[in-house]
């Protein structure tokens, strides 16, 4: 079972990990995972938690939040590509869906019902659903 999501807090509050300020030379990729890992979850855009799930940063808190966003719209699009969430979900560690496996199992039922998927997206699809 999922525990229940507590919107209000950010990632650094739920892991109770406070990541130390980014050094001045860090990238931006870096410096905006720090940032948003001091967010509010609930505040986090498509864009913000694709960006944080492609990382591996949260996965416990925001692939729940993920799979919402992707269950009322499976190609919902952060700032790269129509989609760019359901790849980042897809392309996680398959020890991510063991440990989770409700999501996992939620994730499944999202993409079965998809047809005429770029063939980007449909070769990672199916890399998800093989054994």
């Amino acid at each position: 079972m999922t525990r229940p999501l507590n919107r209000d807090r950010s990632l650094e509050e739920l892991e109770r990990d406070r990541w130390p300020a980014p050094s001045a030379d860090a990238t931006r990729l870096v410096a905006t995972a720090h940032t948003l890992r001091r967010r509010p979850i609930g505040e986090l855009t498509v864009e913000d938690m694709r960006l944080l799930i492609g990382q591996d940063i949260g996965l416990p808190h925001l692939l729940p939040l993920a799979l919402e966003v992707l269950r009322d719209n499976p190609m919902a699009e952060g700032d790269m590509y129509e989609g760019d969430l359901l790849s980042a979900v897809l392309t996680r560690n398959p020890a991510v869906w063991t440990e989770s496996f409700e999501l996992g199992r939620e994730l499944r039922v999202i993409i079965s019902k998809l047809t005429d998927l770029p063939p980007d997206l449909q070769q990672k699809v199916e890399r998800f659903l093989a054994p």
